[in-house]
């Protein structure tokens, strides 16, 4: 028997619903796992309110992120694996598992053990995947798997689709879009991960720094998205560092900079991130080689090979 540490924060439940899925093959194998749930301090809402949501946007950038509780007296242990379940806001890890991450509990928790890395969002994850395996590393860790759950709608769908669940709290189908956030059937497929894992702990797999979690479609990159998500994350690190100097969060004085950057954020997603999207279409034979080289890059290390899949389904 081993024993596993998930650690996840979900605000929508949809994260919560893979972890879930996730563990209780785990479970049904006869290891012992613990789910520790994040609690931020003070906790973030959901739906959230329009400017709580801009103004939790330059400290996730910068990863200076609010704390959280302390965790449950069942984390002070050892474990032989960590499993870590993921948002992504603003192009980086939410802050609650960013918290986590940087503490000297979950550097405790992480240090020389394996990780299984878990993210589910609208679609774009590679930056924020960066930074996560810096924290990781940083905790002394070794990533050995990812997993990448991601909206299947059209990216300019879900520019409409996922800020309506995140203000409103309501995910259904809505003028003609689809439900928003990743599908029930996808999210109870999590299970395939779990058997697998629990396998693997069975032959002592997790000691051995190889993935646990090839030829199981873990993640499918799109790499025209990392070229967006790059050019992104160079334009929130200078609107970050401009918010902040109008004070800490919450302080009334960040209003009016929230407001130039969220109109930043409209002209930007109207005009440059579908004129992108159309230029690297065009140009498309000309970057073959660096979209190559990204899928490649973040499809490591479990790949998106589906040659296991029968085999855990």
């Amino acid at each position: 028997m081993k024993r596993v540490l998930l650690v996840h924060y979900s605000q929508s439940g949809q994260l919560s619903d893979i972890a879930h899925a996730l563990v209780e093959p785990l479970r049904a194998a006869g290891h012992a796992v613990h789910v520790e749930t994040l609690c931020p301090e003070p906790a973030f809402p959901f739906p959230w309110p329009f400017f709580r949501f801009l103004d939790a946007f330059p400290e996730s950038v910068r990863l200076d992120p609010r704390p959280n509780q302390a965790l449950s007296a069942d984390a002070e242990g050892d474990f032989d694996l960590i499993v870590l379940c993921w948002q992504v806001w603003y192009l980086s890890p939410s802050q609650p598992i960013t918290a986590f991450l940087q503490s000297p509990e979950g550097r405790r928790l992480l240090r020389d053990k394996p990780v299984v890395s878990v993210v589910a969002c609208r679609n774009m994850w590679m930056t924020a995947f960066d930074k996560l395996c810096g924290l990781i590393e940083a905790a002394g860790g070794r990533l050995t798997d990812h997993v990448a759950y991601t909206d299947r709608a059209h990216p300019l769908a879900t520019f409409i689709t996922t800020p309506r669940w995140m203000f409103t709290g309501r995910r259904d189908r809505f003028l003609g879009l689809p439900e928003a956030g990743v599908s029930a059937s996808e999210a109870a497929g999590a299970a395939r991960f779990g058997r697998a894992l629990a396998q693997a702990l069975q032959r002592d797999e997790e000691c051995s720094g190889a993935p646990m979690l090839t030829g199981l479609r873990a993640v499918e990159v799109n790499p025209r998205l990392a070229i967006s998500e790059q050019a992104g994350q160079r334009a929130f690190r200078v609107w970050s560092a401009f918010v902040r100097l109008f004070g800490k969060p919450g302080r009334w004085q960040r209003i009016p900079a929230l407001g130039l950057f969220v109109c930043y954020l409209v002209v930007l997603i109207i005009t440059v991130v579908p004129l992108s999207l159309v230029l690297q279409r065009l140009f498309a034979p000309l970057l073959r080689r660096r979209l190559d080289a990204l899928r490649v890059r973040y499809e490591q290390p479990s790949g998106s090979d589906g040659a296991r899949m029968t085999e855990h389904d």
